[in-house]
């Protein structure tokens, strides 16, 4: 039986899904995402008794960031995010973080990860799948062992992500999910930044993606 555990929380004026991953065993932990409220997440790692070893971020948009210090500060956990997000989580005016009426927020990444990078976190695999559209440094991790996608803003059940906000494109975002996303397995269970979940096959069938450009 697997150690894998996971807790998902909806937190955030835009409903942000921030996930906390675990190993059983270990009790080593992840956050993929923290959102906003530090306190609520830090409050869930005790009660669960686990301890976060580092934070992966999809992207670097303010919803998805503003509680990274907290935990930094709680847990001296390293920061994870895609090679080409650096520029936007460090400027928050791309961030949005001080256009929304939040706390102007910057996030430096520990480590800057690319396009099949392996990682070893809470005793689980991750692999690092850059997915450019939604933002330029958006990225999506895949662990193969338990068949778990989290798409951050990329891809959503029956939908993808925005692509009018600083560095959006959408022909790389639609790249990104035909030739990244829709080729894993049609099991995977894909976990995104706002919304419900669902799957690769799923998303095969019904995702508008197909539509674009002629695609099939």
């Amino acid at each position: 039986m697997s150690d894998f555990r996971m807790e998902t929380f909806v937190l955030g004026d835009v409903s942000t899904n921030c996930y906390l991953i675990y190993n059983q065993k270990s009790r080593e932990a992840v956050v993929v995402d923290p959102a906003d409220n530090g306190a609520f997440v830090l409050n869930k790692c005790r009660e669960l008794q686990v301890k976060p070893v580092a934070i992966l971020l999809t992207h670097g948009h303010f919803d998805h960031i503003l509680a990274v210090e907290d935990i930094c500060r709680a847990f001296s956990c390293q920061v994870y995010a895609g090679r080409e997000e650096d520029r936007l989580l460090q400027d928050s005016s791309m961030n949005l973080s001080t256009m929304m009426g939040t706390e102007r927020t910057i996030v430096c990444a520990d480590v800057l990860v690319k396009e099949k990078d392996e990682l070893s976190l809470a005793d689980f695999k991750w692999n690092v799948l850059e997915t450019p559209g939604h933002t330029a440094g958006s990225v999506c991790y895949y662990i193969p062992s338990e068949q778990v996608l989290f798409s951050g803003d990329t891809l959503f059940a029956g939908s993808l992500g925005r692509t009018d906000l600083p560095t959006g494109d959408q022909k790389a975002i639609v790249s990104s999910i035909r030739e990244k996303l829709l080729p894993l397995p049609e099991e995977t269970k894909v976990f995104p930044g706002h919304g419900e979940g669902t799957t690769i096959g799923r998303e095969r069938r019904y995702n508008p993606v197909r539509m674009y450009g002629g695609g099939k």
